[in-house]
This record gives structure tokens, C-alpha cells and sequence, in this order.
């Protein structure tokens, strides 16, 4: 049979680049192949095992070390379905804040108020509401606990996104408004693209910030309503429980185990693929690597198959939709500050409505002294907040900085920053409850480093990313003109890590709030400290079933966060877009 040929008397090139030797696997292919399908076998298993009938979770948790790897799987999976459920709401949410200013007025405070409202406030009001969902199954009590674990995730994720696009340099936003780049076009070729770093960042803080939750999204008790679903988090648990210290040291090295493995197979070849996005005008001195993204470059096949779903994907971005339409011209500005106005009529009118239904709520059964005791425990724990933050805040932003500024040694302490980070503060409560009663110290003061535990992270990892973003020829240009330490960090540095502080101290902060539920009550077998706070307050109302409690609790601490955001984060979140900007 004759082939045919162009006129160049060359064979003609197949479309996207698929000819007929692009198929040819190769032994990276089958490798690769070869991790997808234990991937699928794993998800299977695990999904079966999730939507199971609705009496498995009559089945206890045991301390058997056979047991840990099916308990591993199950946290991981629960994890990951959190992950991509915050990848989706971030997406969303932080796009429509930063891109409509009617929008902005709402999602930011709720932001600030939800990232601070604690695990179990969740639960206490959406436990019930998964089990009706799917009575006849085990998916219900499934998704109380993945939607657990995202309220410790997505806001940590929508901060970051938010604030690189509020920090897009104009340049780059200038040309996509000549080009009128349509709402698609501009989300997946420019805002993406710029927050990628920072936000695959802030997504491995978020997943190890999970684990930090773990125990309480696992094993859920409710007033009398009592859940223990199979994980690493009811293993831990059952364990602090049993004061069996063995059983808590296989569940420690288990996590690391897991953490390592998705950090090798997952996070470090989207880190080293994502380096490509980095707002660059001169090539950086090195770049990460991944054994795994090195095999999947030289692998034949599997990499032309996903350029072709790419292809088909871009075609389908282009048929006409509103968001695949060019944006129409600005309006003019007195129609805009009259819908703007009449925006936030609207919004005060729900808060108003709001703010009655809690105190209609909270008046038939608390009064004034209630509400005393309330704000007097937030002062206090408002007050451990703030020091925590600036003590963490003096250790955490130099030792970023400068890993950041080095990427190998950044690449190389990534699992080891995750696994610290993962680090579940549940296991250091022993140590700490022996300690203080041991040598008699006050609970109140003593206690309180428990809520930095898992939270001083997010300012460690957000100072990486913002130090991994300064540009190479701004670093040529201080060592060429040899500009001294304190010039050089006034100068360069602190300019370009100022928005990713505030996004890490942010949401250290509202983590802490969060944390100090567990913080601020501490046990070890039948040993128990309580510290004075707004956390103990919630979780003592939590245990009782008190709801009218929860909820003041809960509206107190929403609005002294809100008080603190506004006053604090805020005017630092302008500076960093006004004057800090990348240009």
C-alpha cells in the first residue's frame, strides 16, 4: 500500500503530534502505568469500604499494628476528597472576591469569621445533617468527617489565591484587558499561572494542616451522639485514651510514612512542573526536581495521550459561553457606587437579621452574665493569639527566608517541614499534661503553646513560597551593588514576602482561634487540665450539648476576629497590593 506524502515528498505530520511511533511505550510508560493502577486499586478499596452499610460503624477501633495500614488508607482518602473539595471552593470563592468587589464585601468576612470558627463548631451542627443525608450508609458519617477536615483546609487555600490575584503585577493585567482576555481565558493563562507557587505551597500546608484535625474529625462525639469511624485519628485517639504510648509511636511513624509517600509521588512533581511559572525575567540559578516528574518527561506515550485531552479540553473552553465571551466594557461609575450602595443596604439588613436570630436564640436560656464570661475568655485567648503569632513570627520568618532563598535546601526540607507541620498536637498533649502537673505549673500559661503547634506553619510555608518568588535579577542586582543585611532586607526581601506574611499570619491566626478548642483542654487517661479561654468555653458547651452556648461562643470569637482582621491584617493586605506589588 502506498503511503501518501506531501509535496515535500515527506510523510504528513499527525495532528497534536500523535504519530504512529508516539504510541511506542516505552519503561517509564509502564512504570507510570504501573502507580495508576495501584492508585485505582487503592480508591476502590477505599470507596467500598466508605459507602458500606450503616452498621460497620458499630465495628471498634482496635490497637492491632495490622490493622494501621487499612486505617492509613482511609485517612488519606478522606484527606485528598477534603483537598479537592478546598481546591474547588478556592477556585470559586477567591476568584469571585478578587474580581468583583460586591462579592469581596461578603466572602472576606466570612472568610475571617469561618477559618476561625473551630472544628467541632462545625460538627456540632453538621454531624446530623450528613447522617440524614445517607442514613443507610457509612458515606454519611464519611462526609461529617471529610468536611471536617476541609474547614481546616480551604481557607488557608482561598487566602493565598486571593491575595495573588490582588497582587497580579499591572503590566500582565494590562495586557489582558487589551487583549480582553475572556473570564476562562484569563483564569487558566494568567491567574492560575501567577499563584501557582504560592498556592501548591499553601496546599501542602493545608494537607498537612489536616492531620492536625484528624483526631477530632475521626472520633466525633457530640452530646450524646458519639462516631468513630477507622483512621489514623481514632487510632490516636483510643490510643491518648489507653495512655498506651507504643500504639502512639506506630501511629507517628505511619503518618510520616504516608506523608513521605505522597509528598515523593504527588507534591514534589507538582512542585518541580510548577516552577515554570515562576514570574521570572532571568533564569533562576537551580530548579527543583522529582524522580517522579523526571520519569513522567521520559515516558512516550502517557505524556502525548494527556497533551491530547489537553487539546480536546481547550476546544471545548472555546465554544460560546459567558465565561468563554470577551467581558463587556466597565459601565460608568455613578450606576457602579449606586448597585454598590444599594449591595451594602442589602448586606446590613442580613446582618442585622443575623445578629436577631442569635440573640433570639442565646436570650431564652443565657443572659448578660453569660455574655460577660463569654467575652472575658475571648479577651484571654485573643490575648495568647497575638503573642503566639508575634513569638512565631520572630522565630519562623528569618529560618524561611532563608530556606526559601536557597531552592535546593527548600526541596530537600519540603517532607520534613510537611511531616512537621502534620504533626498532630493531640500526641504532644501527654507529654505537656505530665509536665505541668509534675512540676505544678499554671495550665493558663502552659497550655497555651499547644495552639501554635500546628499553626505556626502557615507562616513558615506562606514565607518559603514568598521567598522562593523573589526574582533572580532583583537577588543579582542587591549582590551587585553589595547592599548590607538590614538594606537588603528592607529593601528586597520584606517587600516580597509582606503578602505572603500576611497570608500565613492570617490564617495562623484564625488557626489558632481554631486550635485553642483542643489547646485549651488537654487530657491524658483520666488527667485533665482546662485553661481559661473562649476554646475551653466551646468545648465544654460542645460536650454538654449546650447549643445556645455553642453559638455565643462562636458568634464572640467570630466577631473579635472579625475586630482583629480589620484592624490589623487588613491595612497590611493593602499595603502589600499598593505598594509591594511585583511590577
Amino acid at each position: 500500500m502506498l503511503t501518501p506524502r506531501n509535496e515535500a515528498g515527506r510523510r504528513p505530520t499527525a495532528p497534536l503530534g500523535l504519530s504512529s511511533g508516539a504510541f511506542k511505550p516505552n519503561l517509564f510508560d509502564a512504570a507510570i502505568f504501573l502507580l495508576i493502577v495501584g492508585v485505582f486499586v487503592l480508591l476502590t478499596h477505599g470507596f467500598r469500604e466508605m459507602t458500606a452499610p450503616v452498621v460497620q460503624l458499630g465495628t471498634p477501633v482496635t490497637l492491632d499494628p495490622a490493622k494501621l495500614p487499612e486505617y492509613a488508607l482511609r485517612t488519606t482518602l478522606r484527606m485528598f476528597a477534603a483537598i479537592l473539595a478546598s481546591l474547588a471552593f478556592t477556585f470559586v470563592v477567591a476568584t469571585l472576591a478578587a474580581r468583583s468587589r460586591k462579592a469581596e464585601l461578603v466572602i472576606v468576612p466570612a472568610l475571617d469569621i469561618l477559618q476561625s470558627v473551630p472544628v467541632l463548631g462545625f460538627l456540632t451542627f453538621t454531624v446530623a445533617f450528613f447522617l440524614r443525608l445517607f442514613p443507610d450508609s457509612v458515606l454519611g458519617a464519611e462526609c461529617a468527617a471529610i468536611f471536617a477536615i476541609f474547614t481546616s483546609q480551604a481557607w488557608n487555600m482561598a487566602f493565598s489565591f486571593y491575595q495573588s490575584l490582588r497582587t497580579v503585577p499591572r503590566d500582565l493585567d494590562e495586557v489582558a484587558r487589551h487583549y480582553r482576555f475572556s473570564p476562562w481565558l484569563r483564569f487558566w493563562r494568567l491567574d492560575v499561572p501567577f499563584a501557582a507557587p504560592g498556592l501548591i505551597w499553601n496546599t501542602m500546608m493545608s494537607m498537612s494542616g489536616g492531620w492536625f484535625f484528624v483526631v477530632a474529625s475521626e472520633a466525633i462525639t457530640v452530646g450524646d451522639t458519639t462516631l468513630t469511624l477507622p483512621g489514623i485519628g481514632s487510632w490516636l485517639a483510643l490510643a491518648i485514651q489507653q495512655r498506651d504510648i507504643h500504639a502512639v509511636l506506630l501511629a507517628v511513624a505511619t503518618m510520616a510514612a504516608v506523608i513521605l509517600a505522597y509528598d515523593q509521588l504527588i507534591f514534589r512533581p507538582i512542585v518541580a512542573w510548577a516552577d515554570k511559572f515562576r514570574f521570572e525575567q532571568t533564569a533562576a540559578d537551580s530548579k527543583p526536581h522529582s524522580w517522579v516528574y523526571d520519569v513522567w518527561r521520559r515516558a512516550r506515550a502517557l505524556p502525548r495521550i494527556t497533551r491530547g485531552v489537553g487539546w480536546v479540553v481547550n476546544q471545548i473552553a472555546l465554544l460560546p459561553t459567558p465565561l468563554t465571551r470577551p467581558p463587556a466594557p466597565p459601565r460608568a461609575g455613578s450606576s457602579s457606587r449606586i448597585g454598590e450602595r444599594i449591595w451594602m443596604a442589602i448586606l446590613a439588613g442580613l446582618v442585622a437579621y443575623a445578629l436577631w436570630h442569635i440573640v433570639t436564640f442565646t436570650r431564652a436560656t443565657l443572659g448578660v452574665d453569660d455574655l460577660r464570661i463569654a467575652v472575658v475568655d475571648g479577651l484571654l485567648t485573643l490575648l495568647r493569639v497575638l503573642v503566639l503569632i508575634a513569638l512565631a513570627s520572630l522565630v519562623w520568618v528569618p529560618i524561611g527566608v532563608w530556606i526559601g532563598l536557597r531552592p535546593r535546601l527548600a526541596t530537600a526540607l519540603q517532607p520534613v517541614a510537611q511531616f512537621l507541620a502534620a504533626f498532630p498536637a493531640n500526641v504532644v498533649f501527654p507529654v505537656a499534661v505530665v509536665a505541668i502537673v509534675s512540676l505544678r505549673l499554671d495550665p493558663n500559661i502552659w497550655l497555651s503553646p499547644l495552639m501554635i503547634l500546628g499553626t505556626q506553619w502557615y507562616i513558615l510555608f506562606n514565607v518559603i513560597a514568598g521567598a522562593s518568588a523573589v526574582q533572580t535579577d532583583l537577588r543579582d542586582v542587591a549582590a551587585l551593588f553589595r547592599l548590607g543585611l538590614w538594606q537588603r532586607w528592607r529593601q528586597v526581601i520584606v517587600p516580597a514576602i509582606l503578602p505572603y506574611y500576611v497570608t500565613g499570619a492570617l490564617t495562623a491566626a484564625g488557626g489558632s482561634w481554631n486550635a485553642s478548642i483542643v489547646a485549651e483542654v488537654a487530657s491524658w487517661g483520666d488527667t485533665h487540665l482546662r485553661a481559661e479561654g473562649l476554646g475551653a468555653y466551646i468545648a465544654d458547651a460542645t460536650a454538654a450539648g449546650d447549643f445556645p452556648r455553642v453559638v455565643l461562643g462562636i458568634a464572640v470569637m467570630s466577631a473579635m476576629v472579625i475586630t482583629c482582621n480589620r484592624l490589623l491584617w487588613r491595612p497590611l493586605y493593602r499595603l502589600a497590593e499598593n505598594r509591594f506589588r511585583l511590577e
